[in-house]
């Protein structure tokens, strides 16, 4: 079985992947406006997230919209806050279930066999939040690169990546890793094996045979 020091790591992470997950959904930098190539440069940077677009002034003022329609949003935006979402839900979820399974916590301490499978459950269900949101930042970044190469889009629509989606892909591998440890606490199976028998000792020859 794992050590209680690699499954207090495994914790740790998987909570700090969960803490940047929630931190990503919410930042609106998920895209920011390019300046490369013959963009002029302005006096406002422009970023856009799932829930709002942000237009910061050069003086530091930042001024943010919180999209009007959920309707008129793009179905990619769409399944991108859905799969955010559930991974945050999904990684609450998991905080419980890997608790209980703690070797430092007093729960369940009568079946210490049921206590490492719930550690173990708890770190497959942090895999799962963790994947979630990596397929989310990865599909949402594909589709700014997408769009950024393509020869039709304007130069000044252009977008790269913003800081949320490198806090996500962080958080995402921090969540993944996390649980991986937390699933290093599974219990091995035992192999049982039969009693063994006494021999009966040799009776000492009287010297007589028998037929």
């Amino acid at each position: 079985m794992a050590s209680g020091g690699l499954q207090l790591l495994g914790f740790v992470l998987a909570f700090l992947g969960w803490i940047g997950i929630i931190a990503s959904t919410a930042m609106p930098q998920w895209k920011m406006a390019s300046y490369a190539g013959d963009n002029i440069v302005t006096a406002q940077a422009l970023y856009e997230g799932l829930w709002m677009s942000c237009a910061m002034q050069s003086t530091g003022q930042i001024q943010c919209k919180v999209y009007d329609s959920l309707l008129k949003l793009e179905s990619t935006l769409q399944a991108t806050r859905a799969l955010m979402v559930a991974s945050i839900v999904v990684g609450f979820i998991a905080i419980f279930v890997a608790v209980i399974g703690m070797k430092c916590m007093k729960c369940m301490e009568d079946d210490q066999v049921k206590k490492m499978r719930m550690a173990v459950f708890g770190g497959v269900i942090f895999i799962i939040s963790g994947l979630a949101a990596l397929v989310a930042t990865s599909w949402y970044g594909n589709r700014v690169a997408r769009a950024f190469y393509d020869p039709f889009t304007p130069v000044n629509t252009r977008f790269e990546f913003g800081s949320a989606l490198f806090i996500g892909w962080a958080a995402a591998s921090l969540a993944i890793l996390g649980g991986a440890f937390l699933c290093c606490s599974c219990p091995r199976r035992e192999t049982s094996y039969p009693p063994s028998r006494g021999y009966p000792k040799n009776a000492p020859s009287t010297g007589k045979d028998y037929v």
